[in-house]
C-alpha cells in the first residue's frame, strides 16, 4: 500500500480527479506546493483531458478515474466533482488504499458521509474535507482569538455572504438539484462548518430554523435567499445567512461572547480573487482595536495551504484541519436547515455515529 511517510524527504504524490474551474484551482495549488507534486489527472471530457496536458506536461492524464486511483505513484487523490459524485469516487479511493482530500461537501446524504468515515477508519487512510475557510489568515485568527480567551466565553456568531449568482458548473450541474443535492450544501455548508468551529467550546449543535425562498418561481427549489439559526448546549447559538440575488462576493463574522467582540470581513468581485479587502477589528471593553492579518486571504490562498497542510499531515501524520467527522457534522446541519425550510419548524441535527477517527 503506498505510503508517502515512508518516502522521507520525497514529496507526497497528487493524482487529481476533476479538472473543471475549481479542479484546475487545485491543479495549481498543488503544482507550486512545496510539500506537493502533481503526478496524474482524470477529466471525463476530452476537451478537458486536452487542456490538462498542455497545463501540466509532466502529469499522466487519463479519462477513467478508476485508472488513477490504482496506480501505484499516487499517495493522495484530490476529489473536485460535481457534488453527487463524491461519495462514488471517494469509495474507490479509499478501498484502494489512498488518502483522500475531498471538495465539499463531504457527500449529499449522511449515509455517504458514514461510509466514507468507515472506509477511512477501515483502511487507516486519511480522509480531509475541503473546508479551506479554517486555514485562512482572517478566519483563522478570529478562532485564534475566541480560543485565547479575547471575547470571554463566545455566545453568539453571525456569518453572512452576500454575492452574486453561482456559475452553473459542467453541464449545469450546480442548478439540478439532483446533482448539488441543495443550495444549502453548495456554500452555506462551509458558513455552518465556521459557526461550529467558533462556538466549539459550547459543545456540538443541536437544532436548526430554517428560511428560504427563490427569486426564480419555475425554480423554487434553488433557494437564493437563506437564513439559519443553529442552536448549541449552554444558550449559545449562530446564525448563518446568505444571498445569491447581490454583487460580487461579501462575508462577514461578527461573534460576540462575554467580554467581548469581533468582526470581520471580507470583500472581493469574486469568490476566486487575489485582490480583496479585508479587515478585523475587536473589542473587549476597552479601546476598538484593529487587529493586523499576517498574510493575504482568499480561497486561493486557503487552497494552496490546504494542500500543504494533507501533504504535511501525510508525511508527518500532522492533524488535519477538517477531519471526515467535520464534515460530516457540516453536511449534517445542512441537511436539518433543508429539512426546516421545508417543514417550516426547527429540527433536531443528527450526531456521528461512533465509527472511529477519520
Amino acid at each position: 500500500m503506498s505510503d508517502s511517510s515512508a518516502r522521507v524527504g520525497a514529496p507526497v504524490r497528487f493524482g487529481l480527479v476533476g479538472f473543471g474551474a475549481w479542479g484546475r484551482c487545485h491543479a495549481d495549488a498543488i503544482a507550486k506546493s512545496r510539500g506537493g507534486e502533481l503526478v496524474a489527472i482524470a477529466a471525463r471530457s476530452a476537451e478537458s483531458c486536452n487542456a490538462a496536458r498542455r497545463a501540466y506536461p509532466d502529469a499522466e492524464v487519463v479519462s477513467d478515474y478508476r485508472q488513477l486511483v490504482q496506480r501505484p505513484d499516487v499517495d493522495v487523490v484530490d476529489v473536485v466533482l460535481p457534488s453527487h459524485l463524491h461519495h462514488e469516487v471517494s469509495a474507490a479511493v479509499l478501498s484502494a488504499g489512498k488518502h483522500l482530500l475531498l471538495e465539499k461537501p463531504m457527500a449529499i446524504s449522511l449515509e455517504e458521509c458514514d461510509d466514507l468515515i468507515r472506509l477511512a477508519h477501515q483502511h487507516q487512510r486519511l480522509l480531509a474535507v475541503g473546508h479551506e475557510l479554517r486555514l485562512s489568515s482572517l478566519w483563522g485568527k478570529v478562532k485564534e482569538m475566541v480560543d485565547a480567551g479575547y471575547v470571554g466565553t463566545p455566545q453568539y456568531v453571525l456569518v453572512e455572504l452576500s454575492r452574486k449568482p453561482y456559475r452553473p458548473g459542467a453541464d449545469g450541474w450546480r442548478y439540478d438539484i439532483a446533482r448539488v443535492g441543495n443550495w444549502i450544501l453548495e456554500e452555506p455548508i462551509h458558513f455552518f462548518d465556521l459557526a461550529r468551529w467558533y462556538l466549539g467550546s459550547a459543545g456540538e449543535p443541536e437544532r436548526v430554523y430554517a428560511a428560504a425562498n427563490s427569486r426564480q418561481s419555475e425554480h423554487p427549489e434553488l433557494q437564493d435567499n437563506f437564513s439559519a439559526i443553529v442552536h448549541f448546549p449552554g444558550g449559545a447559538y449562530a446564525v448563518v445567512s446568505q444571498t445569491l440575488s447581490a454583487f460580487e462576493h461579501h462575508q462577514t463574522v461578527k461573534l460576540s461572547g462575554t467580554d467581548g467582540a469581533l468582526w470581520a470581513n471580507w470583500s472581493g468581485a469574486q469568490d476566486r480573487t487575489r485582490q480583496a479587502s479585508y479587515s478585523l477589528r475587536a473589542f473587549n471593553g476597552g479601546e476598538v482595536e484593529t487587529i493586523p492579518i499576517d498574510k493575504p486571504t482568499g480561497e486561493l490562498f486557503e487552497l494552496e495551504d490546504q494542500v500543504e497542510m494533507v501533504a504535511e499531515a501525510v508525511r508527518q501524520r500532522r492533524p488535519l484541519a477538517c477531519t471526515g467527522v467535520d464534515g460530516r457534522w457540516s453536511a449534517a446541519m445542512c441537511l436539518a436547515a433543508e429539512a426546516s425550510v421545508q417543514m417550516g419548524q426547527p429540527v433536531e441535527i443528527p450526531r456521528p455515529k461512533p465509527i472511529g477517527p477519520a
